[in-house]
């Protein structure tokens, strides 16, 4: 890996539900995105070769990992949602748009 304060940041990471934020060398949000556990979901863009090739750029162009802990998987689906929304990641390229989850309640 390329930059020693994200292999630091990546052996540091929560294992807990969350959603993280790769930021380029400008400081840019380009990818934002959820996981049931940050540490593993975060660590498996960097320790393979992806199928992808659009993936293979975005890693080579992450400079930061930004992430956040939420209670739920629900409040880390909810909270991508609305962080794509705000920073437009070029990376990301579903939720850009005005569209949201339908959610339904149903209580007995």
């Amino acid at each position: 890996m390329k930059n020693e304060n994200l292999k630091i940041k990546l052996e540091n990471l929560s294992k807990e539900s969350g959603i993280y934020k790769m930021l380029d060398k400008s400081g840019k949000v380009i990818y934002v995105g959820k996981a049931k556990n940050l540490k593993n979901r975060v660590r498996s863009y960097f320790n393979k070769v992806h199928d992808d090739g659009k993936t293979n750029v975005l890693v080579k162009k992450i400079v930061e990992i930004k992430h956040i802990v939420v209670e739920t998987e629900t409040d880390a689906l909810l909270l991508e949602n609305n962080l794509i929304k705000k920073y437009q990641p070029r990376y990301n390229v579903l939720l850009k748009d005005d569209k949201s989850y339908p959610w339904i309640c149903i209580k007995k």
